[in-house]
């Protein structure tokens, strides 16, 4: 069984270069509200990246 964590939001924005520097950043501080941030090169528009918002955990 594939344990899959829930999509809070996700957002299409232009690729830039240092864009997975605020990734990293936003996941480190926010390890403790149960959140990640997952980043991915969009698949339906060349030059734009997804950022993806999960819960991290099933408790609030």
């Amino acid at each position: 069984m594939e344990n899959k964590m829930p999509i809070i939001a996700t957002h299409e924005c232009t690729a830039v270069d240092d864009l997975y520097l605020l990734v990293d950043f936003l996941n480190r501080n926010l390890k403790n509200k149960d959140v990640i941030f997952g980043l991915s090169k969009s698949t339906a528009n060349e030059g734009k990246m997804l950022i993806t918002l999960y819960k991290a955990s099933e408790e609030s």
